[in-house]
């Protein structure tokens, strides 16, 4: 978690946040952003924070097009703000991250956020379209749709997610919306292996099924598997008449659950429980090796773990409290190592004091290199969430 003993300001709108970051580059001071504050535990501990500057009044809808499904927002609205003032337009954003009423657009973008929808709606890098960011000096620059000024070369919008707040204060986004669906279903299959979820995630493809969501929750060595099917009535329908019969080619039988609420419930908390959290992806062929060599071993090390596995995606989240450090540490260890053979990762969003040895991100990626070059760029000095990112950028 980040502790913060320094100034704390709260711009009403973006001129005068260019103004004090301004002031900020003339002292020199070191720069930290909050929003939400639902994910202040991800990264590295800040090296030096001089000035806090909170996001929570700048939360304007800048531009809103219904009939071209773009809307404009600043940085502070929090998501859940922003879907109420879709909905009367039959709209949505289509992201579906924890902590949905506290966590702000300008938060969800810095940390690439997403949730279960992801399978059928891709990540926030597929749905953002524009950005603007103040940069350390207090320059607002801009890129992607709705443009004003262009920064030559890069592309900003995408270079900003998940970039931690280290190349600039996230000022606003722009994003494309989809329809709200018409009907929205929801099944269940109950203690199926890891073999079958598998099995389920293959056939899903060869089906050609569009299911909004997978998800696997694990209990004991098997996995509660809700699949969610949206959009019109009729295909919704066709949809669920298919995975059923999947289903039962498979062995599986699964019941229906109804709407979405209580399969969103048990998403949230499932990845929220807890003092350490954990991310771990692979590529999705690799299935097996995520349950046998990374959740089987998780599950032996901790007491009574929360996990949830998105199977199209390869990405599990694993949340738990610690009670015994040494063993924890030793497995989470020993999972990123067979992530990173896998061509993926494990990342720790949150962990208490005594996992402090655990490194937050692991081996270094190939691109580490580019993404010094692009922090030397917009933030020469290092002020911005100074150390903060990977690699302690």
């Amino acid at each position: 978690m980040m502790e913060v003993r320094a100034a704390q300001v709260a711009p009403g709108d973006l001129g005068e946040a260019e103004t004090l970051l301004a002031a900020a580059a003339s002292r020199g001071d070191a720069v930290a952003f909050v929003g939400g504050a639902t994910e202040l535990g991800f990264g590295y501990p800040a090296e030096r924070v001089d000035l806090l500057v909170d996001t929570k009044r700048l939360a304007r809808i800048l531009d809103y097009a219904p009939a071209d499904m773009v809307v404009e927002v600043e940085a502070g609205i929090t998501l859940a703000g922003l879907q109420k003032a879709l909905a009367p337009n039959r709209q949505r954003l289509a992201l579906d991250p924890p902590y949905p009423e506290l966590a702000t657009i300008g938060g969800l973008v810095a940390t690439n956020a997403f949730g279960p929808r992801r399978t059928r709606h891709g990540s926030l890098r597929d749905l953002i379209v524009g950005i603007s960011l103040v940069r350390a000096d207090g320059v607002r620059v801009r890129g992607g749709g709705k443009v004003v000024k262009n920064v030559a070369g890069f592309d900003l919008p995408k270079l900003a997610v998940g970039s931690l707040g280290t190349l600039g204060l996230i000022a606003s986004a722009t994003f494309r919306l989809h329809p709200l669906p018409e009907a929205a279903r929801v099944l269940r299959i109950e203690a199926a292996s890891g073999e079958k979820l598998r099995v389920v995630a293959r056939e899903i493809l060869a089906r050609q099924l569009e299911p909004a969501a997978l998800s696997a929750f694990r209990a004991a060595d098997r996995y509660d598997l809700y699949v969610l099917f949206e959009g019109f009535e009729a295909g919704v329908t066709e949809q669920v008449k298919l995975f059923a019969a999947l289903a039962n080619d498979a062995g599986l039988s699964c019941t229906s659950e109804g709407g979405a609420g209580g399969f969103e419930a048990r998403d949230e908390s499932a990845r929220t429980h807890g003092t350490l959290r954990l991310r771990i992806a692979v590529p999705p062929a690799s299935l097996a090796e995520l349950h046998r060599d990374a959740l089987d071993v998780l599950a032996a090390a901790l007491d009574e773990p929360r996990i949830v596995v998105y199977p199209m995606l390869g990405i599990a989240f694993v949340a738990a409290d610690v009670r015994d450090p040494e063993k924890v540490a030793a497995a989470v260890i020993a999972v990123r190592t067979s992530a990173e053979a896998l061509h993926g990762n494990l990342v720790v969003l949150a962990a208490p004091p005594s996992l402090s040895a655990v490194d937050v991100y692991g081996t270094l990626p190939p691109s580490f290199g580019l993404m010094r070059r692009l922090k030397e760029r917009f933030d020469p000095s290092r002020r911005l969430n100074r150390g903060r990112f990977l690699g302690r950028l």
